[in-house]
């Protein structure tokens, strides 16, 4: 597996990452846990080094998942988690909540589940408007002189937030929703400025949330408790229409003898030398199937001809139900 390097204080890790929300959250039941710890070992002796996870996703129970997978492995793997959410011990959420003081009492917690001394990576998981994100910074600072955390990073930012809480602490990285249909990061100034200050990007659902894979069409159905049901790009007639994208995707692989998703993945990694997606799977053979395309070349003229193609195609429906955008800076 080829490396990358977030951000300009030397993290270096695979080109792709695997995402471990899924295992346990928001796509339906939770994996068995033997088997996300199968995946997740899987991934590492593929050459993945980048794992992320997040107290809210279970909440609690895909930090402990993670944690018990790569027990073995600490000096292979780069572990990222997140803070930034309300959670109750029982798992109750009250929102957001940056304080200080919490995200101490995270860390802590976050340490015990992934059964580690330091954490490699801790984002903010959605910016707190209540606390400022220079207290929020000064805080990790705090931690990462304690030798508790390693490297800082923010989710769902908007640029000038990013410089704030640079101008504090470094930040690593910034992780926000980045693909062929949600192209957000470019129009927003967030990739212009990881480019200025020298922070990598890590882009999550770099596959739509699956859609881009090619293997959802509009008579698919999800599980009740998977939040694409609730999606307004995964409506119905939305769907529809968005297969386009997917079409220009299959074009492009079938000359590329590769996959819709291994193209999706190859176009994130052609954008910047320090993007790095992070997809996310349950199954071994998607796993295989998505650190494929870091073996994919698309050449300038692959390049062009896709952003000509895309440029024609109007994505229908919001990314996420507003009551989830509210919460990203845009």
């Amino acid at each position: 597996m080829q490396k990358r390097t977030l951000g300009n204080r030397g993290l270096e890790v695979s080109a792709l990452g695997l995402g471990c929300m899924g295992l346990s959250a928001n796509y339906g039941p939770p994996t068995e846990r033997q088997a996300g710890i199968k995946i997740i070992r899987a991934a590492v002796e593929r050459g993945v080094t980048l794992f992320d996870t997040a107290e809210s996703y279970g909440p609690f129970t895909n930090e402990e998942l993670v944690g018990e997978a790569l027990a073995p492995f600490h000096d292979r793997v780069v572990i990222a988690t997140k803070f930034g959410f309300g959670i109750n011990p029982d798992g109750a959420r009250y929102g957001l909540d940056s304080r200080p003081d919490h995200i101490r009492q995270v860390t802590d917690a976050a340490l015990s589940r992934l059964k580690v001394e330091a954490i490699d990576l801790l984002y903010q998981h959605r910016v707190d408007p209540s606390v400022p994100i220079e207290d929020v910074a000064g805080t990790v600072k705090g931690l990462v002189e304690q030798g508790k955390v390693k490297h800082f990073g923010l989710s769902e930012a908007g640029a000038q937030t990013m410089r704030r809480a640079h101008s504090v602490h470094p930040v690593t990285a910034v992780q926000s929703e980045y693909s062929l249909w949600t192209r957000d990061p470019e129009q927003n100034g967030v990739l212009a400025a990881c480019e200025e200050l020298g922070i990598g990007f890590v882009p999550f659902s770099p596959l739509g949330a699956g859609f881009l894979t090619g293997k959802i069409g509009t008579a698919t159905e999800f599980d009740s408790t998977d939040f694409r049901n609730l999606s307004p790009r995964f409506a119905p007639e939305a769907r529809a229409a968005n297969l386009a994208l997917v079409d220009l995707l299959k074009h492009i692989a079938e000359r590329k003898h590769a996959t819709p998703a291994q193209i999706a993945l190859a176009w994130l990694l052609a954008q910047k030398p320090w993007i790095v997606p992070i997809p996310g799977t349950t199954k071994l053979h998607r796993l295989e199937e998505n650190l494929g395309a870091a073996g994919i070349e698309l050449t300038p003229d692959d390049l062009r001809e896709i952003e000509d193609a895309a440029s024609k195609i109007t994505i229908q429906g919001a990314r996420l139900p507003e009551s989830v955008l509210k919460m990203s800076e845009r």
